[in-house]
């Protein structure tokens, strides 16, 4: 498995390596990442992880992350700095970072059909693994988020509840889930799913004893040890979205119940049952109680927040609202592996995998079905649906290869393989529909090429001509704007701080008079736009006679200075001139009719 893995991480390195030399960090969260693990290396405290390049004139921003995930990046940093220099060291750390967490990913799945299906079942669940797209995208080199190693620990997880040796596997889940919930929070509903699979493993069969014992004991020690050092300055207030006291109390009290019922460990199943769900209302009872603050959204955001921001993400939305070209490559293998996980389950109906079959299928149905509140959980639920999938192909290709006829063997084979592998869905994906186009026939090509090109490194590193500064910019923009230039940000997407990104999108859907009030908040001393980066369409659409619109149309006011750029730039800048008094742009207008 680990020649495997191995093979992997030298064919990843070789078909990404421009996104490497180019330090191509699509996504907001890995710039972030990288800015968190330069602070650490440049002296900022441990337990410090605001990010001071962003707002600096209000003090920075509360990144409500752990340290945890930095220290691979930060050790592959400094141990290539010597050989390499700090850039390229940045650049080749963080193409081989995402892959670390791979290879227990990849052990956590070989242990699971090891157990449950046969000794010589894992490469085929190497092979479904590695046609899980979007669970595979997590580990890519410069995917340097959370995220992998959020899914490494969902692996283990599997491979814990699939253990016939009961104390340690039930260590190996609550140890997995609070390295998890040290990470963040992202992976809750899975962990505590995993905590109620042990529990109703011990209502199922009092002998299961052990293996909650284990469980209790390692989530309660393991997620004390991963509060104690690496939560933050900031996560030790009562906060909800993060491991913080609130939920620090909890994996404390939960692991608390379940020893104490192991403890009376009582015959009757029913009894067993009674107390389970007991503990389990005293849990949520208590967490009512004394958190009542956190019975709604984690984040804590407020109305307008949420409405102009949070619930735009795309991410967040379920399965069902996206087309069918997206949805389908990502529900298709949950589907299956949910289908094979349920035959696996009744075919060992009378042998002792009955129980671990069980546990697995329950927990990729309740993966499956978390797609149908967030499309955010198709990495998960695909990592899931491997055991299941593998399952089905151990079942059904075996059945080809015994028919008579030579065709029937070669083609039926493939055929099953190819279908209940998962593998299929990316030969369909091309012939399904794609998602209307709105705004014209080339707004979503355009608003594609502008969020690539306002990301590239030769696109913004012409801005370090100019003296550092505050840039003012769109909210997406400013993650990639600090790690790639010397200046500083406004705003990034990050919910703690909320009135940054309100400002944001009131200066840019206000009207032109009030920008330069918020951007003087922000100390802000020049104003940065990408023009058709998606972030501006849903200034446009809320706003059309707003601020970013006339700047769009051409009308900029005359206390706006063009700073020129190259002439390649997707860009367009200026200094904002307070000193000028606010004399609004002359609209353009069609001539009377004589």
């Amino acid at each position: 498995m680990l020649a495997f893995w191995a093979g992997v991480v030298a064919w990843y390195l070789v078909q990404r390596w421009g996104n490497i030399y180019w330090l191509s960090l699509t996504d907001t969260d890995d710039n972030m990442r990288l800015m968190q693990v330069r602070a650490l290396l440049n002296g900022q405290g441990w337990y410090d992880l605001r990010q001071y390049h962003l707002d600096p004139a209000n003090g920075g921003f509360d990144i409500h992350w752990s340290r945890l995930v930095d220290l691979p990046i930060a050790g592959l940093i400094l141990l290539l700095k010597p050989f390499l220099g700090t850039a390229m060291a940045e650049r080749w750390a963080c193409g081989l970072a995402p892959l670390l967490p791979l290879a227990p990913a990849m052990i956590g799945v070989t242990l699971a059909v090891r157990r449950l299906i046969a000794p010589h079942a894992w490469p085929v669940a190497m092979i479904v693994l590695m046609g899980c797209g979007s669970t595979m995208l997590m580990f890519a080199p410069m995917r340097i988020d959370h995220h992998g190693w959020q899914l490494a620990c969902l692996a283990i997880t599997v491979a814990g509840l699939a253990d016939p040796r009961r104390a340690r596997g039930g260590a190996v889940v609550g140890l997995s889930s609070a390295f998890s919930l040290t990470i963040g929070l992202e992976m809750l509903p899975y962990c505590a799913m995993a905590g109620a699979i042990i529990a109703l493993r011990w209502v199922w069969d009092a002998g299961d004893v052990r293996r909650m014992q284990a469980y209790a004991l390692s989530l309660a020690g393991g997620s004390a040890l991963g509060f104690a050092l690496f939560a933050s300055n900031a996560n030790q207030a009562m906060r909800c979205d993060a491991l913080t006291p609130v939920w620090l109390s909890v994996t404390v009290a939960a692991g608390a119940l379940l020893f104490a019922l192991s403890l009376a460990n009582p015959g009757q199943r029913w009894v067993r049952l009674a107390l389970a769900v007991g503990a389990g209302a005293v849990l949520a009872g208590g967490f009512a109680w004394c958190f009542p603050q956190c019975l709604g959204r984690p984040e804590g955001v407020s109305d307008e927040l949420a409405r102009v921001w949070l619930n735009n993400v795309r991410e967040a939305r379920p399965i069902y609202k996206h087309p069918l070209k997206t949805a389908f490559p990502i529900g298709a293998l949950p589907v299956i592996g949910i289908i094979g996980a349920c035959v696996a389950t009744w075919r060992a109906r009378r042998s002792e995998a009955l129980v671990g079959w069980a546990a697995i299928a329950l927990f990729t149905a309740f993966a499956g079905a978390m797609l149908l509140w967030q499309v955010r959980a198709g990495p998960a639920a695909q990592l899931l649906s491997v055991p299941g999938a593998t399952a089905l192909v151990w079942i059904v290709v075996p059945w080809f290869l015994r028919q008579r006829f030579m065709l029937v063997r070669v083609l039926g084979a493939a055929a099953a393989f190819l279908l209940v592998s998962g593998l299929f869905a990316g030969l369909v994906v091309p012939y399904l529909p794609a998602a209307k186009k709105t705004g014209g026939k080339s707004a979503p090509d355009l608003v594609g090429q502008a969020n690539a090109a306002c990301g590239r490194l030769t696109s913004l590193r012409p801005l370090n001509a100019i003296p550092r500064a505050t840039l003012f910019s769109h909210v997406d923009m400013g993650p990639r704007l600090i790690t790639v230039t010397h200046h500083n940000g406004v705003a990034g997407p990050y919910h703690r701080n909320g009135q940054a990104i309100l400002d944001v999108h009131h200066a840019f859907t206000g009207p032109a008079a009030a920008f330069r009030a918020i951007a003087a908040r922000h100390q802000a001393g020049y104003l940065l736009v990408c023009p058709n980066m998606s972030e501006t369409t849903v200034y446009r659409s809320r706003a059309p006679g707003g601020f970013y619109a006339q700047l769009a149309a051409g009308k900029v006011p005359a206390w706006l200075e063009r700073v020129p750029l190259p002439a390649n730039s997707p860009f367009r800048l200026w200094k904002i001139r307070y000193d000028l008094p606010d004399v609004p742009a002359v609209p353009v207008t069609k001539p009377t009719r004589p």
